[in-house]
């Protein structure tokens, strides 16, 4: 038996190198395209729920974009209590760029906070900003490069993309987050491995919604933000109806150094802990089945190997050894091009184990809240199994 749960680790591990589309790699990045002949218009959606800690540093960034083009800034303020707009307001004072404040109106039944706030800007930059090509959705706390819109647009001109987008570099600082945040970033490349999201051909899609570029006529082509309105995980639901729309749509996404900065501070362990049990659940359909699967395959891919080589000496079984070392080896050398990116050294890698014992536990965690009517919290707001990202 332990020869067999070894040689399943083993080939679990040979299966994620070689035929999971290369998502540890860590590759795809933003390389700069030729300017385009004109540059389009683009509006800048920025939806904001008590984001007094980042909102005038993000405005400021904003404003600040070297973009060639026309561009149109706008920020929902949704509900907040913290004087969110008032500090945006103040943050765009004496720039060239004018900056436009949209309140949301009341939260709608089937919605998400985002996605109504997301909609109702959208909804304004039709009226302000008629003829921009594109849309910027951004989160009220990443902050983008004075470059990274100009890089992102001349991108998505040059490669015909309905929707391009980065994961945003997270804020590491501390023991937890330097621990955990590349482990986050490894496990969203494996569910949504980026070069697999990227292929025309291939049916996965993923966007990180962080940073998303899109043509407008992309977002009217699948009938607006209306139709992901109750999903938990928009940006990949949202990355999954755009390539829907044609057989040759094509999306991009991919890994951020400079370009785009998370301002969210992830120092403290419950920061990371909430981010991922907001949402795990739903990525699991809120199934149970699924649940348990996934809990007993995370136990075989990154506990069984080192298991079995940390208790060498209590059992000695060389053919489950051999199969256990060379998972393990797999485990981090995999892990290595994540690490690398968030400048942690090579050892940490063997780690892994641990991190993803504590991802799991955060899922499980997901689980338990919705069973408690607590699911899908995030600023004041409880979202029901309605949510579950389509």
């Amino acid at each position: 038996m332990l020869t067999f749960i070894a040689f399943a680790a083993f080939a679990a591990w040979g299966w994620l190198t070689l035929l999971r589309g290369g998502f540890w790699r860590a590759g795809e990045r933003l390389a700069d395209k030729p300017d385009p002949e004109s540059w389009p218009g683009v509006v800048a959606i920025i939806p904001a729920r008590d984001e007094a800690e980042t909102i005038g540093d993000i405005v400021r960034a904003h404003m600040a974009a070297d973009y060639p083009g026309n561009l149109t800034v706008i920020v929902i303020d949704d509900g907040s209590t913290d004087g969110t707009a008032d500090i945006a307001r103040a943050a765009a004072s004496g720039s060239a760029r004018e900056l436009e404040i949209v309140t949301a109106p009341p939260l709608p039944e089937g919605w998400t906070g985002k996605l109504w706030a997301v909609d109702n800007g959208l909804r304004r930059a039709k009226e302000i900003a008629p003829d921009a090509k594109y849309a910027l959705l951004a989160d009220a706390d990443i902050a983008l490069a004075r470059d990274t819109l100009s890089r992102l647009v001349a991108k998505a001109e040059d490669e015909n993309l309905a929707l391009a987008s980065l994961m945003a570099r997270l804020d590491a600082r501390g023991p937890w987050a330097s621990f955990l945040i590349p482990a986050f970033i490894y496990f969203f490349q494996k569910l949504y491995p980026f070069p697999r999201a990227n292929d025309p051909d291939d049916n996965m899609a993923a966007a990180a919604g962080g940073c998303m570029l899109a043509r407008r006529d992309a977002i009217d082509g699948i009938g607006g933000i209306a139709r992901i309105r109750h999903a938990l995980i928009d940006d990949c639901a949202f990355a999954k109806a755009i390539k829907d729309l044609t057989p040759s749509t094509k999306i991009w996404i991919g890994l951020a150094s400079d370009e785009a900065i998370s301002l969210r501070d992830n120092r403290e362990l419950s920061s990371i802990w909430n981010m991922v049990a907001r949402t795990a659940y739903a990525q699991l359909h809120y199934s149970p089945l699924l649940l348990a699967g996934t809990v007993l395959g995370m136990a075989l891919v990154y506990l069984a190997a080192p298991l079995i080589f940390l208790t060498a000496f209590w059992h000695w079984n060389l053919a489950a050894l051999f199969y256990a070392a060379v998972a393990c080896a797999l485990m981090g050398y995999t892990y290595w091009p994540t690490l690398r990116l968030y400048g942690r050294a090579p050892w940490e890698a063997a780690l892994q184990p641990i991190a993803a014992g504590l991802y799991t536990a955060m899922t499980i965690s997901s689980a338990l809240r919705h069973r408690r009517g607590e699911g899908g919290q995030w600023k004041g707001r409880t979202y029901s199994s309605s949510a579950v990202n389509q």
